[in-house]
């Protein structure tokens, strides 16, 4: 081994050890804390309300509770002042556990103070969302079925392995630190989840390409040697890849508003341990696999 390499496979236990208790943590975290479920996935509300005075999140509050009590146990906060419309001062999101109807929709911006408006509305009936988030259980367990399938036809069944631990590693920890840090959770953060199991996917390929490649090339070596060696030689364009990717979601994630923050979060979050997993637990667990199938 050269110099310049950097020894994975020897460090595998601690890192698998880290990630099982990154895993607990986060499977407790989203069993007894639960999820900050958005309109989408609870039901109720999204509305937004623009304002030709400068008013705080407090005034807001009363001048709604004024029209509908419901308003007063709202969610409530500022948007980013942007606007084309110089008459305009402050914006803000406004959350509500109420499904409003048409006709409750028109009654309530009938009722509506003299410099509130509503920029956007959406109601979800808890019907829908119940719909909707049982659906979204079921796209990613087909999806981690097609990824195994995938695998095992492109590899063999234990790199299909491989990957979907890897893969179920990189959606519990991500889906755990929303848990812990009450961020929003709607459809948005399903498309995340769903886009970082395809990076992380990715990442896991190119690795597992290498470690194919090389297994062919020379069958005298330890499967850790080959293992190691296959890290290495991928680890640049790993880390580049990733990089570029990490500043851009995450520039989103610091400038994107209230809207884009949840999604951008995931895809943050997602980049780092995506690519955590690919180095450290995708490759390296395969060792355990082979070493089992040789027994």
């Amino acid at each position: 081994m050269s110099r310049r390499e950097i020894d994975f496979t020897s460090k595998r236990k601690m890192f698998i050890i880290i990630s099982v208790i990154l895993v607990l943590v986060s499977l407790i975290s989203i069993f007894t804390r639960g999820f900050n479920f958005g309109v989408d996935f609870s039901g109720g509300t999204d509305l937004v309300f623009s304002s030709t005075e400068d008013l705080t999140v407090a005034e807001l509050r009363e001048k709604l509770a004024d029209i509908d009590a419901e308003f007063g146990m709202a969610k409530i906060s500022r948007l980013n002042d942007i606007q084309s419309d110089e008459s305009i001062k402050s914006n803000f999101s406004v959350t509500v556990q109420e499904f409003y109807k048409s006709d409750d929709k028109d009654a309530l911006l009938e009722r509506l103070p003299d410099g509130l408006k509503v920029e956007s509305f959406d109601s979800v009936s808890g019907f829908a969302a119940d719909e909707l988030r049982s659906k979204s259980i079921w796209i990613a367990i087909i999806a981690l079925g097609i990824i195994l399938v995938y695998i095992t036809f492109r590899f063999k069944f234990s790199f299909g392995i491989g990957a979907i631990i890897a893969l179920a590693h990189d959606a519990i920890i991500t889906l755990g630190l929303y848990s812990l840090f009450s961020i929003p959770f709607d459809v948005s953060v399903v498309a995340a989840v769903l886009t970082l199991l395809g990076y992380s996917l990715n990442d896991t390929i190119v690795v597992y390409d290498r470690i194919r490649e090389n297994l062919k090339k020379s069958r005298k070596n330890t499967m850790e040697r080959t293992i190691n060696d296959s890290i290495n030689q991928v680890l640049s364009r790993t880390i580049n890849t990733s990089l570029t990717t990490f500043i851009v979601v995450f520039t989103m994630l610091l400038f994107g508003g209230a809207g884009l923050r949840p999604f951008a979060f995931g895809m943050t979050v997602g980049v780092i341990v995506g690519t955590y997993s690919s180095i450290f637990i995708a490759s390296p667990i395969l060792i355990g696999l082979f070493d089992r199938k040789k027994k």
